[in-house]
This record gives C-alpha cells, sequence and structure tokens, in this order.
C-alpha cells in the first residue's frame, strides 16, 4: 500500500511539471500567404484568402498586420513567451497589395522571415518597426539617471 501512495504522489508530482502551451492570435499560413498576388490583389480579393486582420494601421490604413504568440508555462512559474511571428501586409493608397513581409522574433529583436516587394521603399512599416526596434535598448540603469 505504501508502494502504490508513492508511485501516485511521485506521478502526481511529475505532471504537476508538465509544461502547458497556450497560442494567442492567428497569423496565416504560408500556404494561403502564397495565394497572394503583389500588384494585383486589393483589400477586397485578400480578405478572403487570408482572413481579415484584428489590427491595422496605427496611423493610417496603408497595413494588415497579423500577430500570433505561443507561450509556455510551468508549474507556478510566470508563462514565458517563447515564439512570435508577424505578417504585415501593406496596400498603396488605392488598396492594391504592395509588399507582404513575415517577421520572428529572436532575442528582442525583429528579423524578417520572408518578404515581397514591388517598390524598394516600404510605406506604412514605420511605427512597426519603430515598436519592435526598442525591446531591450532601455537599461534599468539609464531609466533611473534620465
Amino acid at each position: 500500500m505504501l508502494r502504490a501512495v508513492a508511485v501516485l504522489c511521485l506521478a502526481a508530482a511529475l505532471t504537476a511539471c508538465a509544461p502547458i502551451y497556450r497560442n494567442h492570435g492567428y497569423v496565416p499560413a504560408e500556404e494561403d500567404l502564397a495565394q497572394l498576388e503583389v500588384g494585383k490583389d486589393t483589400r477586397e480579393t485578400a480578405a478572403p484568402k487570408v482572413g481579415r486582420p484584428s489590427a491595422s494601421g496605427l496611423l493610417n490604413d496603408t497595413g494588415w498586420f497579423y500577430v500570433q504568440s505561443r507561450w509556455e508555462q510551468r508549474g507556478a512559474i510566470a508563462p514565458k513567451e517563447i515564439d512570435r511571428q508577424v505578417v504585415a501586409l501593406t496596400f498603396t493608397d488605392g488598396g492594391v497589395l504592395q509588399n507582404v513581409e513575415r517577421f520572428g522574433l529572436e532575442r528582442g529583436q525583429i528579423v524578417p522571415l520572408s518578404r515581397r516587394v514591388t517598390e524598394s521603399s516600404v510605406k506604412g512599416m514605420g511605427v512597426l518597426r519603430q515598436l519592435f526596434s526598442n525591446f531591450g535598448r532601455l537599461g534599468a540603469g539609464q531609466l533611473l539617471n534620465n
């Protein structure tokens, strides 16, 4: 009987430490993004292929942004973000698809995973890049000295 209780306690302890994964947000699959044609598709034709995002351009409506995060939690330890992907679709003023970019977040730095552009200048990405470029730049000492 004592062995059965010990085995049961050991199994319960090991199960409590198993990681729990949570996914937040939505990013279109690569197959769905491959259906988009830069320079041809518009907002109206892109929406059925990849779905409408929950976030669009912050200052103007030049782009659609899809964000997906994966979190891991082990026991009583606070959850930790282990993966984040951002897909940005940029449109011209006329509503034609101009750019498709996929970003990952590694060690606080934005990493372009794929990019399709019709022009060399990318409009509407300044705000997104500024937001992600500020991660990890300020330390506690810099905040306290100012």
